[in-house]
């Protein structure tokens, strides 16, 4: 007596110390391991299993055990599901004992390779007042029956078995939901920033490689990959990662998971990519790389792919919130995408239309002036020749002056359309040349102050000033009625150069051309865009006397 009431206190006192052990842990799979080997102790069971129940409590999802070796668990092979005895436990929730299992109506027997079994001890882990799992015991060490006290213990052991579970669920819910709020705040930053880095600059190679760069960091895929729409194919256009992908490289869209993808408009996912058309040891990627294919649609039309690979490990692959993460990439990358391709044919349709008016302007001035004027010198030598020697003279002389005065036309013109002093001496050479020419012709009157310093501006930076100050000048004899320009040229530091012309006419006032703001036309445009090709500005303003000042700023390198 003295030894069964020592046995009692010792199960007594460890009931008292599994507690705290129990409800401190916070891993689940940690939780039901202990608690099986609580319970084999408790009560001396060779075997001890964990039955937890499906979502409906009418199956089992999972069933963890103890005391059997890996060799016997091979042998037995899939794991039950819910049948006999244990069926009887899900259809009544509450506490069994039995003798001999094999002897129960409900009992199914066992399935080859599974070790004999009698005596059996059963009861429901309730937490909140709902069934989560049933815990199984069976065969005790010494042979005989659970007792009373077996099945008191066990009923205590499941109390705190159900607050320790439910610790551990709570936990882990909170953890995930840390990590899927996580992940969005990580998801919102990584938008804003590329957002930011894309929004001043239309460069479609540099904007993909900063968003692929970005997207692969905030899913942890191996490499992400960007493919743009090309005829029949898609060509590579942004890699980051570890994959290896040549610079022409292309996929066919006819038979490849890409081109699936893009017709079917929907993202595909491949765990196995073994079993699928995509081999990813083309991209020095392991072959069972799970690999996910978001297709780029913009306005109903897909444009490309975005190709993320992950872990090498299958049972990793991409969860539903990368997948998301991944697919708010992909209709970015296919706005990135859409808004240069537009801002490049705007671009080029822009550039062509001041190309053409440039031409209709000389065709004009070679119409008006030259023409005419070699009409005329056609007309004098036609007479000339016509008419006595003596009268023909003073002829072929007014046709000798006319050639002289078209002669010097069209070298005007050359040196509008390349002046050779701005090759030769420089820009200021060249730009006081064209002013005087200009100031004589319209007859304007001019002041003009440049200051370079010393050292010689690059050839590009040049021939921007030169043709924006020739532009400018133009618009001010075309359009302004002025009487006076003022043209300044000064280096403010080695960072800054500014170019200003300024009139005393009436002010902008033209037609808008595309592309251009209001009041300004294709010459603006020009001087706009001549501006940008050095990250420079350019500035018109009307002044408030009257008169229009048109502002040049870049770097002088």
């Amino acid at each position: 007596a003295d030894g069964a009431d020592r046995d009692e206190i010792h199960r007594l006192k460890r009931l008292l110390e599994v507690g705290p052990e129990l409800t401190s842990e916070l891993d689940l799979p940690a939780v039901l391991d202990r608690l099986l080997e609580t319970a084999r102790e408790l009560t001396g069971a060779q075997y001890a299993a964990i039955g937890v129940l499906d979502e409906r409590r009418r199956t089992l999802e999972q069933f963890v055990t103890a005391g059997i070796d890996e060799t016997t668990r091979a042998a037995i092979g899939a794991l039950p599901r819910g049948h006999g005895i244990l069926g009887l436990l899900i259809d009544r929730p509450q506490p069994l004992r039995l003798d001999d299992v094999t002897q129960h109506p409900r009992s199914y027997g066992f399935p080859a390779g599974h070790p004999p079994m009698t005596s059996f001890l059963g009861l429901p882990i309730t937490i909140r007042g709902e069934v989560w799992g049933n815990l199984y015991l069976t065969d005790k060490a010494d042979g005989g029956a659970f007792t009373d006290d077996d099945m008191a213990a066990v009923a205590v052991l499941a109390t705190w078995a159900a607050v320790a579970i439910d610790n551990a669920r709570l936990f882990a819910d909170a953890t995930q939901q840390r990590v899927v709020l996580e992940r969005a705040v990580r998801s919102l930053r990584t938008s804003m920033e590329i957002a930011i880095a894309v929004g001043d600059d239309t460069d479609l190679t540099r904007n993909l490689q900063i968003m692929v760069s970005r997207g692969r960091e905030l899913v942890g895929a191996q490499a992400l990959l960007i493919w743009l729409l090309n005829g029949d194919e898609l060509s590579i256009a942004a890699v980051a990662g570890s994959a290896q992908v040549g610079p022409g490289a292309v996929i066919p869209l006819g038979g490849s998971m890409a081109g699936r993808a893009i017709d079917r408009t929907r993202s595909i996912r491949i765990d196995d990519t073994r079993t699928m058309l995509i081999d990813p040891t083309a991209y020095a990627m392991p072959v069972d790389s799970p690999t996910l294919i978001v297709p780029l649609i913009h306005r109903g039309e897909g444009i490309g792919v975005l190709m993320a690979f992950g872990d090498a490990d299958p049972a990793v692959g991409f969860d539903q919130a990368g997948q998301r993460a991944l697919e708010a990439f992909a209709v970015s990358a296919a706005t990135t995408v859409a808004i240069a391709r537009s801002v490049e044919a705007k671009r080029l349709h822009d550039t062509l239309a001041a190309a053409e008016s440039e031409r209709r302007r000389w065709a004009r001035e070679l119409h008006d002036e030259t023409l005419q004027g070699l009409a005329a010198l056609k007309l004098s030598l036609v007479l000339a020749l016509k008419a006595r020697p003596v009268d023909g003279w003073p002829l072929v002389e007014a046709a000798v002056e006319q050639l002289a005065t078209d002669i010097a036309g069209l070298r005007a013109i050359i040196a509008d359309l390349r002046p050779a002093a701005l090759d030769q001496l420089g820009l200021e050479p060249a730009l006081r040349a064209l002013i005087d020419r200009v100031s004589q012709t319209a007859g304007l009157a001019t002041n003009v102050s440049i200051d370079l310093g010393e050292q010689r501006l690059s050839a590009d930076v040049e021939t921007i000033v030169y043709r924006v100050a020739q532009e400018a000048m133009t618009n001010v004899v075309k359009h302004a009625r002025a009487s006076r320009v003022d043209i300044g040229l000064i280096r403010v530091d080695r960072r800054l150069l500014r170019l200003t012309v300024e009139d005393d006419g009436v002010g902008p006032g033209q037609p808008a051309a595309a592309g251009a703001r209001p009041g300004e036309g294709f010459g603006i445009l020009g001087m706009r865009e001549r501006a940008a090709l050095k990250h420079g500005t350019l500035g018109v303003t009307a002044l408030s006397h009257g008169g229009t000042r048109v502002t040049l700023e870049l770097a002088p390198g």
